[in-house]
């Protein structure tokens, strides 16, 4: 049997929250052709909980562009981030739909995505006085609390409760043991989480060290910073999603490793089933 685990990783979400073009969208940008038959990428689509380093591998292929060329583009994009981000995007990437044209840059385009997270999650720019630094640091942290519940939560109904349990580890000083975050350090998206992954030497294990990451983990959406900021009351410290839909908050650690077990026979069957059918 599995060891225990605290939270699985969601799904990556593939409903892009729109802030330009509002749409249920696949992964894929849209193609249209052109005069001469030839065709152009018209749209990115940006999914919720997207990394940055998929997204800048988008931005490449949406633009036709060699590999790498959006992260170089990071060195002199000046985005408007706020100082606490120390340059790093992660978690302003706000996943929408975006629209390209012959005179699109990775710069600019990413610009456009950091302008609409501050739109659609409040300002985190703040300059100059005490309090400002104080109001960057609050945001940031939000926004990583985010790129946690977007990742972990099943549905957009749990993100309020992941939130609180985020929060509740916090107030405790909890380690948060949460897979999204392994997942991140080891660039991988995955539903099983090994006991030696747990051990891995980084500031994003948070089985393995207390407090947030260093980052937010991925880019979050509307909901999941919602959830964020304001989670509902509760004092659920554990959950697991032992069926796609069916997420399990609790506040004992008995009840956590009953419903844990309960996840692990179902994994072990689907496993079984889909072995069975080649």
């Amino acid at each position: 049997m599995s060891r225990p685990r605290l939270t699985r990783r969601g799904r990556i979400s593939l409903t892009a929250t729109a802030a330009v073009i509002l749409a249920t969208a696949v992964l894929v940008p849209v193609l249209t052709p052109d005069d001469s038959g030839d065709e152009r990428r018209t749209t990115l689509v940006v999914p919720e909980g997207r990394r940055a380093g998929q997204i800048y591998r988008s931005v490449d292929e949406a633009l036709r562009l060699p590999a790498g060329t959006t992260v170089k583009a990071l060195a002199t994009a000046k985005l408007p981030l706020p100082k606490t981000a120390g340059g790093n995007p992660e978690g302003y990437l706000f996943p929408a739909t975006y629209p390209i044209d012959p005179s699109t840059t990775p710069a600019g385009l990413l610009a456009y995505m950091v302008s609409t997270a501050h739109q659609r999650f409040g300002s985190g720019q703040h300059s100059g006085s005490t309090s400002g630094a104080a109001a960057d640091t609050t945001h940031y942290r939000t926004v990583t609390i985010a790129s946690i519940v977007q990742a972990e939560a099943d549905t957009a109904a749990d993100m309020g409760k992941v939130a609180r349990v985020v929060q509740n580890r916090l107030a405790l000083g909890m380690p948060l043991q949460m897979d999204s975050t392994v997942n991140y350090a080891l660039n991988r998206s995955t539903l099983d989480t090994s006991h030696h992954d747990t051990k891995t030497d980084s500031p994003y294990n948070t089985y393995a060290r207390k407090g947030l990451p260093p980052t937010p983990i991925g880019n979050p959406g509307e909901e999941a910073m919602n959830a964020a900021r304001n989670p509902p009351r509760g004092d659920w410290l554990y959950f697991v999603t032992v069926r796609p839909g069916d997420t399990r908050f609790t506040h004992t650690y008995a009840e956590h490793r009953e419903n844990v077990a309960e996840f692990n026979r179902n994994r072990a069957a689907d496993i079984a089933a889909a072995t069975a059918h080649g």
